[in-house]
């Protein structure tokens, strides 16, 4: 019997039917791949310590490709790994890259889910490549951001924390250790802009006037005065750039670093001593490495320590895969690694797109053609077969555009994630598995079964447990999830269950739960 105890959280109300997979083959429960070329054309020897590091750690099998990691498709379905580590380096590393990636997770089976959690190791140089393994080596819990969203206000994750808005142009708030919230204060406006070009002169005067913000002067005050463990960002930028506001404050990249980039000044931003987890989910394009190591994506992994980068490869639009990730971690915090809470999201976006239509689970998205006001003809098509509104299959878009276009660099078994909140860890779950007997097995085609009990304390939230509102337009109330502890093998849901789950062999979702406070709740799981 193997009993584990976990904390829980998260739900949505919507109407769904009982999906189940089945996986054709035994599987190790928690194995380990790693990918890499079979030969790195410069610091060979370098590269090949990063790729012998990682397969020490977890005793991973080593996978070698000639061209590309998408060659190794037929051998991973053999191996099964449950974590997949890409080694490689950033000249090979670009947006079609990782949306290749990203399908070819989902195709180790016959559904459409992710059979494994993946991560792109690299850098700069092999330094920086082995600087990300090491750097997540020890677990890490979050416990101070810094923004440039005005979201996470609350700030309840987090022993200090500060925000520049990147809407509210102007607006910042603090929350220093020891203190229970914010303070909210003006950013200085700068007013000398001496040096400035006339394309920035005409764009301070049309939107701001005379003076402008000095937003990324005030952004970078907090943040290299913090050092935070967490970023957030959500401004303008693309692989080269990060705005704030607009073009008249730029983080830039060269040579491996950050600097600003202001009107008539330059500087490079302080290197890091310590560690961090990067999310630019509100950025266009800051996640696309663009086959080169001068990109914004290789600085910060560089100079700035960011052992875990996850970010987008195209403009961004809807925002689900991005925001919809941050929001899995932070609701019931604590609960979900960082991998863990962009793969949960990602396969939840899978359930529901597979609810609306298979075919939006497979096909390509033309990322060369702006859709972001006219809906493609393959939606139009399905909004006309089930008599959709323009707002609905709109939707259907974000989520299709935001399906492939996320990259997440780091490892994908590191244990880092957001420190618990005082009276919101407000259910339990424990996952406890028995020997099915001969008549049982014979019945059912199982040999275990898999019992999940769910226990919510006299004040528990649904509320809470749904997300509690956060990101609303991006990402409506989240289902109750569970990320099972090991992969189990064949899962299957017992015959007579009604209620709405997705299930796979890594997880399970249910939607519309109905918890409330004070109940106990129970899911049975036949599996091998």
């Amino acid at each position: 019997m193997n009993k584990l105890l976990f904390p829980l959280g998260a739900a949505l109300c919507a109407l769904f039917v009982v999906t189940v997979s089945r996986c054709t083959s035994e599987v190790e429960p928690d194995s380990y791949a790693v990918l890499a070329p079979a030969a790195f054309a410069e610091e060979a020897e370098a590269w090949e310590g990063v790729v012998s590091s990682l397969q020490q750690r977890y005793d991973a099998v080593v996978l070698r490709f000639e061209e590309s990691p998408m060659e190794l498709e037929a051998r991973l379905k053999e191996v099964a790994p449950r974590y997949v580590a890409v080694v490689d380096v950033p000249e090979n590393i670009g947006r079609d890259y990782v949306i290749a990636l990203n399908q070819m997770s989902r195709r180790m089976d016959e559904d459409p889910y992710a059979d494994f959690l993946w991560g792109i190791i690299t850098g700069y140089d092999a330094a920086g490549a082995q600087r990300m393994v090491d750097d997540a080596q020890e677990p890490m819990v979050l416990r101070t951001g810094v923004a440039t969203i005005k979201e996470l206000e609350a700030a309840k994750w987090f022993d200090a924390y500060a925000f520049v808005d990147d809407h509210q142009v102007g607006m910042r708030g603090e929350k220093k250790a020891g203190e229970s919230s914010l303070t909210y204060s003006e950013i200085e406006y700068r007013t000398d802009m001496t040096g400035a070009n006339e394309r920035i002169r005409r764009f301070v005067e049309k939107r701001f006037g005379k003076d402008v913000p000095d937003v990324l002067r005030q952004f970078l005050e907090y943040y290299e005065g913090y050092e935070p463990d967490l970023v957030v960002t959500a401004s303008h930028a693309t692989e080269n750039n990060l705005e704030m506001p607009g073009s008249v404050g730029n983080l830039r990249c060269r040579d491996g670093r950050l600097y600003t980039d202001y009107p008539g000044e330059q500087r490079f931003v302080e290197d890091r001593d310590s560690r961090m987890v990067y999310l630019p989910i509100g950025n266009c394009l800051i996640g696309n490495m663009n086959n080169t190591r001068n990109s914004m994506a290789a600085a910060w992994m560089n100079s700035q320590k960011a052992a875990t980068f996850v970010g987008y490869v195209v403009t961004t639009w809807y925002g689900r895969n991005g925001w919809g990730g941050l929001k899995y971690l932070i609701t019931n915090p604590g609960r979900y690694s960082v991998p863990e809470a962009f793969y949960m999201n990602q396969q939840d976006m899978m359930a529901q797109m597979q609810e609306w239509s298979d075919s939006l689970t497979v096909l390509p998205f033309d990322y060369d053609t702006n859709y972001f006001k006219t809906l493609t003809p393959v939606l139009e098509r399905l909004a006309g077969d089930r008599g959709l509104t323009e707002d609905e299959a709109f939707f259907w878009l974000g989520f299709w555009h935001d399906r492939d276009v996320l990259a997440y660099y780091g490892d994908p078994k590191w244990n880092v994630r957001m420190q618990e909140v005082e009276g919101e860890s407000d259910f339990t779950v424990t996952s406890e598995f028995k020997r099915l007997s001969r008549d049982e097995a014979a019945a059912t085609g199982a040999s275990r079964r898999c019992v999940i009990t769910v226990e919510t304390s006299p004040d528990f939230s649904l509320r809470r447990m749904q997300g509690d509102g956060f990101k609303e337009e991006h990402v409506l109330d989240l289902p109750f999830s569970y990320f099972f502890p090991q992969r189990l093998s064949n899962p299957v849901l017992p015959e007579g269950e009604t209620r709405h789950i997705v299930l796979d062999e890594n997880f399970l979702l249910l939607y519309d739960p109905a918890f409330e406070p004070g109940q106990t709740y129970t899911f049975e799981v036949l599996c091998d």
